[in-house]
Order: C-alpha cells, then structure tokens, then sequence
C-alpha cells in the first residue's frame, strides 16, 4: 500500500490536503470541547454524583460508536448521495444549536439511571453523532477525491484536534469564558464545520454515481483480524482510564490529572498513524522493554518519590499506546474498507473504557485492572530477540519450556519467603538484586511470548502485586466506589483510613475514650472543633448540625444530647464503612445522626429554610474540587437553609488548591462576615493535622463570639480583583499551588 502519507497529502494534493486536514481538525476538535462543557454545564443542575458521570461517559461512547456505524453504513452508498445525506444530517442537526442542556424536567418517579443518559441524549446527541462521524468519514472522502493516495495519516491530523480541544478547555476556554460564551463558541465552530464539510463535498467525484464505482478491489478481512483490531483499540482505551486512576489513587491526587493521560493517549494516535514512521518504528520497538521495567515498578505504588512515580506511569502508558495503536496501522486494511476498520477500533476503544471506568471499580476493591491491561499489552506488543542466537534459542520447544518451568519455580520460592516474611504479604522488600534479575531475565526472553509473559508476571507480583493481594484478602481492609480506593489500615493504638493517597480518617483506639476522640482535621482547636464547641452557647441546646461529607465521622463526636445532626454524603461508601463500624465515630457519638446520599447542593436544594444552625462543608480537601459547591448560586443555597444566626464552616486545607479567595469572594457577594484559623495542632492534640477552616455568618454577636474564642482567628481577606465563581463561570487555574 503506497504511505505518502499526510505529509505527501499535502504536497501532492495542494489546497485539497490542506482543506481535509483543516475538516478534520476543526471536527475532533469540536469533540473533544463537548465532552468538558456539557459535563460543567450539568453540574449545577445534576450534582457531581457517580451516576451523573458514568451516565455522560456511556451517552458520549455510544454516541461516537453510532456516529462511527453511520459513518461506516454511509460509505457504501455512493459518493453524490453521501455527500446529500451527510449535509442533511449536519443541518438538521442544527436545531440543536445554541448547545446546552436541554431543561426538560424529570416526571415524577422517573429512574435517575434512565433518565440522566436520556437528558443528555436529547440535549447533545445529534449535535454529537454527527461531528463524532467526521474522522472516518472525511478520509474516506479524501482517498474518493484523490485516489491512490493513503487516507490513514489524515487521523493523526484528527488526534491533534482532539488533542487541542481536550487541552484547550481546562486552560483557555473554561478560564477565559463564561458557560454562555463557551456555547456560542462551539455554535460557531459547528456552523465552521459545515462549510468546510461542504468544500469537501465539492471535491468529491462528479461521475460516480453507484457504489460499485468505488468498491473494495480486496476480499474482506476474516473475523479473526476484526477481533484482534477490537483488542488493540481496547487495551489502550482502557489503560488510559487505569493510569489516570491508578497514579490519582496510589501515587498522588491532584486536579486536572485526568489531562494528561488522555492527552498522551491521543497524542499516541498522532504519532502511530503519521507518514513518518521512524518515531512510531522506534517507540514501538523499545515498548516490550518499558513495559518490564516499568510495568514491575509501578506495582510498587512508591508514593514517597510520587512525582518519578508519576511520569513512569504516564511513560509506560504512552508506550503502550504507541506500541498498539502502531500495530493497528500495520493492520490497517484498504482504504475502501477502512470505516469499517475505524468502527472496530472504536468498539475496542468503548469496551476498553467501559471495563476500566465501569466494571472495574464495581468488580474489584482496587486498581486490579492496573496490572490486568499491563499484562494484556505484553501479549500484544510486537518483539524482537536482542540477538540472532536468542532468536534461534527460543525456537526450540525444549528451551520454552525450560524457562517457563525455571520462572515458575522462582516465583513460587519467592512468593513462600515474601509470606514468611514479619507482617505477612504486606512486607515486600524492593531489592535492586532482585529488580536486576527480573529485568536480566526478561531481556533475555524478549521474542518468546510466554516466558516474556511469566517474567512480567513474576514482576507485577513481586513488586507490589502480592501487597495488594493481601490487603484484597484482608476482610474490610479495603473498599472501592466510584469515588476511588478506600484503604483502612489497623496500627497499634490507631485506626486509619487512606482515601488514595488522602488521609481521610484516624480513630485511636485502646478506650472508648480514646475512640471518642476528634482527630486529623477535627480536633478541639480546629476552626470546625471550635464551632462546633460553641454551638450549645450560640444556639442552645436542641442545635441542628449538617455535615457536608461523611468521611469517617469524625465530627459527629461534637454531637450533644438533644442536638439533631444530619450528614449529607455523595459516597454510600463511606456510610457503608461507618455502618460496618471499621470506624465507630458516628455508632457511639451520633447513633441517630440521619445519612442522606446524594450530591449535596442537590440535597440541600430540597431543605426547608432555616433548618440548620450549622453546616459543616468538607468535601474540598482530595483532588476533585466540586465547583458547584462554592459558587455564588450555591452559597444563596446555603444563606437560604442556615438560619439567620447560624454558622456556616467551610474546610479549605488543600495540597494543590488555595480555596481561601473563592470562598472570600462568595462571602462578600453574599453579605457573610469571614474569619479564617490555620490551625497547627500541639502534642495535646494526638493525631491532629494542620487545617484552615473559614466560618462564616450573617450575625453581628455571632461572629463577635467566635472571634473572641482564644484569639486565633484573623478576618478572611479578598484577593483584589478576583471575582466569585458562579454556575457560568469557575477556574482553578488561578488557584494551583505548585
């Protein structure tokens, strides 16, 4: 098959190439701006609940697989009546434009499982559908309009839109626009896109007029290589979603991570189906070798040297990708054939996302899916020897066979000392003479598949994978959601709880006082503890406490008799492991404390007004920042259901995120007086963490009082010029700490 690739495109085909490159561009470039606007759009009106997400994630995949099939069905009709259907389609879809959620409202009883992928179906769908078709669809039109020419190149043009769209969100257009103008934007990019769709058209053949002008001259591919390119598109698709949960959940937790590995994974695209083919040849080559050493050493989880960690695991999945997304080019089929060839790409991309970012977090207590897709990616990359004698070594059976029974043997000596071991499974000791033999050992294998295998294998266990599996073993040692990984680690005199790699929780143990005891965040001298201490004073007796955030409950040991408190939780499983008493806060401080699931400014949305006295908000202290709990329109919320007098506590502690002007901003759009306390606990104070919590009231005496409680609290300062957030406008960008 000629490779001029879209470089020779462009040579040969002048304004042509330019113009179809600039199509497909704009289109996955329009994409990939969607997926982050629509989502932004429906925070306000959907909350941040797991099943708001997943249900977006699974609208956007079938989507993109039904603009694929159509895309496929299409080029089978020919080229004039291809390119009436396909305008008929983009204009139609216009009706749809301004994009935005559409404000239909759910009838009474509807099933939020059903009717979450319906609004978002009927507010983007044909909007969607019909951009997602453009990436196979115009190189089919390309190679109609220039023919003999390679179309495939073309979809590394389509990779780089995808990519900007996707980076061009989080760091200009969310920043630089409000939701309004976001929608007016991508109004205008569509309308750009149906001109150019239409240019396109124009250069389509005049005279073919039957399909059978343009049918395959080749037989078609037998099902064995349809399957096997449904395999490469899936391990790479779902190894994407594993790295970013991976590294977000054992290695460091930080906003806007989830970028990067998208970006590598369309990046790899990019380079893998380029007209060049050294860079993709090179990578592709040293892949086997990455995955060995890499693969081994991420198991690890080594959070202490996170950031090294990190880039490893962000290395290793670029490989991969390359690695299997260069084997899909070199399996590419002709290009009278190649929509089908992109449906079957996009139905592995789908499953691979559905497994990783689906069925895993609801099969597995943890990362699983992590090593799984490693080992898929070994048995799939191709390999070759490092010499001429290994390559004639390995084709004797006898010597397969051997190395497999020699690798066995070690990993099963090494699996009965590192059990033997004070501590049990958990203790996995990461000698270098140890990594250099597995390392050694799989150089040495690399072009015979099943030793290679067993050596990775032997590699993921020792290095972190027979510690996960003890702690998989461990009955209520780990839980895993939607939300993450939730680890409980029982110590001398302590009970933690790890929340990927933020600490979420600790109870002391050893007495029921002890075990009463607020910790971490929440101690006595916390701006919360000192809240909370002050609400008999401040609102008598029968105070009504709202918490934002379960967590291990530890505030509910605040709680006094007559008090009513209600905790508003968007993780049933955090109410799972307090009702499984792992942590015993909430059973002996708060027995009757209510638990209400669900997003919270959508519970709170539903409160009767002036119902609470004080509220508590944590849910800003991991990685996922949810805007829509501090934006104006939410504190008119919170103003709506704390009465007059009330107190409204807000937790800022945050690695990467100063929250302290967004919540200075709100108070002062809002009429509430702010006083902040960064507290350092003292040796008084076992278990204490640093923390700055914000209080806020509408009361004069009230914040007077709180003022005067040992001194410590200073007034909360605007940062000049910044302006509050709102359901149309939020950035963290300003915000980072780096």
């Amino acid at each position: 098959m000629a490779e001029p690739g879209v470089g020779g495109a462009a040579r040969g085909g002048g304004a042509v190439g330019a113009l179809f490159v600039a199509t497909m561009l704009t289109g996955s470039f329009l994409l990939f701006l969607v997926q982050p606007m629509i989502a932004r759009l429906a925070l306000p009106r959907l909350g941040g609940a797991p099943a708001v997400w997943n249900s977006a994630m699974l609208v956007y995949q079938a989507l993109l697989l039904g603009g694929y099939g159509y895309a496929h069905l299409l080029g089978r009709l020919a080229p004039r009546r291809q390119r009436t259907l396909h305008l008929t389609v983009l204009l139609a879809a216009c009706a749809f434009l301004p994009i935005g959620l559409s404000a239909r409202a759910p009838p009474a009883g509807a099933e939020p499982a059903l009717w979450v992928p319906y609004l978002f179906a009927v507010s983007i769908g044909p909007l969607f559908f019909a951009v997602s078709s453009q990436a196979p669809l115009m190189q089919r039109w390309y190679e109609l309009a220039r023919p003999g020419t390679d179309p495939y190149p073309l979809y590394a043009a389509s990779n780089l839109g995808s990519f900007a769209g996707l980076v061009a969100f989080p760091l200009l257009v969310e920043p630089l626009l409000r939701v309004t103008s976001q929608r007016w934007l991508w109004t205008g990019g569509y309308l750009l896109l149906i001109a150019l769709v239409l240019a396109c058209a124009t250069r389509l053949p005049p005279r073919a007029t039957s399909a059978a002008d343009v049918a395959p001259s080749e037989p078609a591919p037998p099902r064995s290589r349809v399957l096997l390119w449904v395999v490469l598109g899936l391990v790479p698709s779902g190894m994407m979603l594993a790295t970013s949960t991976f590294i977000s959940t054992d290695l460091v937790a930080m906003p806007l991570l989830w970028v990067i590995p998208l970006a590598l994974y369309l990046l790899s695209f990019s380079i893998a189906f380029a007209a060049r083919r050294w860079l993709a040849d090179t990578l592709t080559g040293a892949a086997p070798v990455t995955i060995l050493l890499f693969g081994g050493i991420m198991m690890g989880g080594f959070s202490e040297m996170a950031t090294l960690s990190t880039l490893m695991a962000l290395v290793l999945l670029f490989m991969i990708s390359v690695a299997l997304h260069t084997s899909l080019y070199r399996l590419r089929p002709e290009p009278a054939r190649l929509t089908g060839f992109y449906l079957a790409m996009s139905v592995g991309g789908a499953l691979g996302g559905v497994f990783a970012g689906l069925v895993a977090p609801t099969l597995f207590d943890w990362t699983w899916e992590y090593p799984i897709l490693i080992l898929a990616a070994g048995a799939l990359v191709p390999q070759a020897p490092l010499a001429a004698a290994l390559r004639v070594l390995w084709e004797r059976r006898g010597a397969r066979l051997g190395a497999a029974a020699v690798i066995l043997v070690g990993l099963t000596v090494a699996a009965a000392i590192v059990a033997q071991g004070p501590g049990g499974l958990r203790v996995v000791r990461h000698t270098s003479a140890t990594f250099v033999v597995i390392a050694a050992a799989g150089l040495l294998t690399l072009g015979a598949r099943l030793p290679y295998l067993m050596v990775l294998a032997s590699a993921l266990l020792l290095f972190g994978g027979f510690r996960s599996l003890s702690l998989s073993l461990e009955p209520g040692a780990r839980l895993r959601s939607y939300f993450g990984v939730y680890t409980v680690v029982d110590e001398p005199n302590r009970r933690t709880l790890v929340h990927g790699t933020t600490l979420h929780g600790v109870q002391l143990t050893g007495s029921p006082a002890r075990e009463r005891t607020p910790t971490t965040y929440y101690t006595p001298g916390s701006g919360v503890g000192r809240a909370m201490r002050a609400a008999p004073l401040l609102f008598g007796a029968r105070a009504r406490i709202g918490v934002v955030g379960l967590g291990t409950g530890t505030l509910a040991c605040y709680a006094r008799p007559g008090q009513s408190w209600r905790f508003y939780e968007i993780d049933p499983a955090m109410a799972q492991l307090s009702h499984a008493r792992r942590f015993t806060f909430l059973a002996d401080c708060a027995p009757g404390a209510a638990i209400e699931l669900g997003d919270a400014r959508v519970s709170l949305e539903r409160a009767a007004p002036a119902s609470l006295d004080l509220l508590a908000l944590d849910a800003f202290s991991s990685d996922a920042v949810p805007m829509h709990l501090l934006t104006r329109e939410a504190f008119a919320v919170y103003a709506r259901v704390v009465a007059p007098r009330g107190v409204l506590a807000v937790h800022i502690s945050n690695r990467f995120v100063n929250l302290g002007p967004v919540v200075a901003a709100a108070a002062r759009a809002g009429g509430w007086r702010a006083l902040i306390l960064n507290h350092r606990p003292d040796a008084t104070e076992e278990e204490g963490t640093p923390s700055s919590w914000i209080v806020l009231t509408r009361d004069p005496w009230t914040q007077a009082l709180l003022a005067g409680d040992e001194g410590d609290w200073r007034a909360l300062r605007r940062r000049p010029g910044f302006a509050p957030w709102t359901d149309d406008y939020a950035t963290i960008l300003p915000l980072l700490r780096f």
